[in-house]
């Protein structure tokens, strides 16, 4: 009797272990679905913000070439016309057409110098726009030690640098407390200039992920980023819809992994301060002359 006791108390204890399992390996498939979709969503925001800067880039150097082509045109109108009136001393053999047809051609060579003249201090003014938030961030983290942030003007863009050790504990995406003093000082410049839009990415070096909650270094920049977002936001109040997070895991180094000194490089948390062109865009929605 005593051993039919035992066997039945052995089944019902192998029979709790068995649901306890299947219950732990649903929750644990049911996160894994949850971090596989959040990844998939940041992939998808990183490059949409991808496209739209090298779109950015490329008008950009498209409107560089237009400007220019009129500005050869107006140089070859100039010389044209200038040649057409001093052949022409005497006004009185010009014919009406003839006049009113070189009254026109001066009148458009004016429109497009002036038209020229409004897209070089457009670039001038972004120019200038960018050099002075790089002025100030650097103003901002002036005490800060040169080789673990870094900020600057590339391709139209303001890009702010900061080191991995400034940040993060090795493996971890949980932003240090004493990180806060360099995200706050970032946080205030950015507060500042309400207009612009921000990417926050995170880069890893190439050093596979070994256990824990983390899947590799996709997940672990991924997560970086969206710390730092989460921090801008509910900590120096900077509004959610001026920010994209993503991550570039390893495949964005700055130098070789082979070394030491080459991998902390590599391990880096970038803002990039997206060029905003959609004013001066709009000079080209109505062609001049």
């Amino acid at each position: 009797m005593k051993g039919t006791t035992g066997f039945v108390m052995a089944l019902i204890a192998l029979s709790l272990a068995s649901c306890v399992s299947k219950k732990k390996l649903a929750a644990e498939q049911a996160k894994y679905a949850e971090l596989n979709s959040f990844y998939t969503q940041v992939q998808s925001d990183l490059a949409k913000c991808r496209d739209e800067e090298q779109a950015a880039a490329r008008r950009r150097a498209q409107l560089e070439a237009d400007i220019d082509a009129l500005n050869k045109q107006m140089t070859f109108l100039k010389e044209n016309n200038n040649a057409v009136l001093n052949q022409l001393k005497d006004l009185s053999v010009i014919s009406t057409s003839q006049a009113e047809s070189i009254r026109k051609s001066l009148e458009n060579i004016g429109s497009k110098d002036n038209y020229i003249q409004e897209l070089q201090r457009s670039l001038s003014r972004k120019d200038s726009l960018n050099m002075a938030l790089v002025m100030n961030l650097k103003s901002a983290l002036k005490d800060i030690n040169d080789t673990d942030i870094e900020i600057k003007v590339e391709k139209s863009a303001v890009y702010i640098s900061i080191s991995d050790k400034l940040l993060f504990k090795s493996g971890s995406y949980v932003v240090s407390d004493a990180a806060m003093n360099v995200l706050g000082k970032v946080a205030t410049v950015l507060n500042s200039k309400p207009d612009i839009e921000f990417l926050v990415e995170g880069h890893t070096d190439n050093v596979p992920i070994k256990g824990g909650e983390l899947l590799d270094n996709w997940d672990l920049s991924t997560k970086r980023a969206t710390s730092v977002v989460r921090i801008l936001q509910n900590q120096f109040k900077l509004d959610p819809r001026r920010m994209t997070a993503g991550g570039r895991g390893e495949y964005l180094p700055l130098q070789s992994n082979e070394t030491a000194a080459g991998k902390a490089a590599n391990r880096r948390t970038r803002i990039v301060i997206l060029p905003q062109l959609d004013q001066f865009f709009k000079l080209l929605e109505t062609p001049q002359g």
